[in-house]
């Protein structure tokens, strides 16, 4: 069957709509790679902390931490090195996203190595006994090991280690911010995370489209979590300026929020969406294709040959949004597809001519 499918410019979740910057490209999808830390501090500057660990041994500690950065913590960039923080650390959320090498030296079973852990949670009252206190996932505190011997060093209770904070490189990434779904007109809330350099945030400040002086200080609401509220409704597109707690240094992310975003998705899938198993490879559909939401989570096949860029392959999409108006409504079916799953169905190297060609007629069917 003939269907249209347009591409789909921003990507509609349900809690969240992630956005990402970059210091120095336009805005684009952030695929944060493995932690790297670089430290240029000397072997003096090591301070005494204590340790535990919280949650399953090889673990992540939780998904429903303090700072709000949910199941991201077990994936890339931080792949469960991360740790909830006692009262000096977490500082009441503005610790959030810190990077810190922590090694152990005071058990027969600590490697020495340094390790490094990202601040994700809050540690309460079983970290007050200690001025700084890291509450480690079960991977984290293992890392300190020798070889072998993580299960004994995660016996040991309560460790004196070495700790001291560093500076965090997502491999180019500067920030990426996350819009709350409750975000409205009058009303924005974003979550900060990845955050270069400082890796602590100490302000935010947003800018409407043709204010060109005017930055609104934001409110820290919780965790990595800050907020806006305003009696005139915003102006999109929106920029972001954020004010390093440690070094003062700012960086502006300009328009990082564009015309016509709306939080709030149809399925309910979140940030899942870009993640593992469905790898951004999804597609909002129109009324027949949502079907009042029964159609959430359904696998289709879909291929074009109507414009001279497609391959004419099959790719595999799932149904994670509704498309409720404009063309989605005028079609029998239509696809809105993400810009990954779009380039997916063209030639190699001609992903932005057939991004570029507008609505395109596929070919679909059930996938099961």
């Amino acid at each position: 069957m003939a269907i249209l499918v347009l591409e789909r410019c921003y990507m509609i979740m349900n809690l969240l709509f992630v956005l990402t910057f970059v210091l120095l490209h336009s805005a684009h999808c952030f695929n944060p790679k493995r932690l790297n830390v670089s430290a240029v501090a000397g072997d003096s500057d090591w301070s005494l902390a204590a340790a535990t660990f919280y949650g399953l041994p090889t673990g992540y500690g939780t998904d429903d931490g303090a700072c709000g950065y949910k199941n991201a913590v077990a994936q890339a960039p931080f792949l469960s090195m991360v740790s909830a923080g006692g009262l000096s650390l977490y500082k009441s959320g503005r610790g959030c996203g810190a990077c810190y090498q922590i090694k152990c030296t005071s058990n027969q079973a600590c490697s020495t190595n340094p390790v490094t852990v990202v601040i994700t949670d809050e540690c309460g009252q079983g970290c007050l006994t200690e001025s700084v206190h890291f509450d480690l996932s079960g991977t984290a505190f293992g890392a300190m090991a020798v070889p072998g011997h993580d299960s004994q060093l995660r016996n040991a209770g309560v460790l004196q280690i070495l700790y001291r904070k560093v500076e965090c490189n997502y491999n180019g990434e500067t920030v990426v911010f996350q819009v709350d779904g409750g975000s409205n007109a009058y009303y924005f809330a974003a979550l900060v995370e990845y955050v270069n350099g400082d890796g602590e945030i100490g302000q935010v400040e947003l800018k409407q489209a043709l204010d060109s002086d005017t930055w609104l200080p934001m409110s820290h609401s919780w965790g990595a979590v800050w907020k806006l509220e305003v009696t005139s409704p915003l102006r999109a597109p929106l920029s972001l300026r954020l004010t390093y707690l440690d070094s003062g240094e700012t960086v502006v992310a300009s328009d990082v929020i564009p015309a016509g975003w709306q939080p709030g998705g149809a399925c309910g899938y979140g940030v899942a969406v870009a993640n593992p198993p469905l790898y951004a490879m999804v597609s909002a559909g129109g009324p027949s294709l949502f079907n009042n939401g029964k159609g959430c989570g359904t696998c289709y096949q879909i291929m074009c040959t109507g414009n001279p860029a497609c391959s004419g392959s099959p790719i595999t999409v799932t149904i994670t949004d509704e498309c409720p108006g404009g063309p989605c409504v005028s079609e029998p079916v239509h696809f809105d597809l993400s810009g990954k799953a779009m380039g997916a169905l063209a030639k190699p190297g001609q992903a932005a001519q057939l991004r570029s060609a507008g609505p395109v007629s596929v070919s679909y069917r059930r996938y099961d």
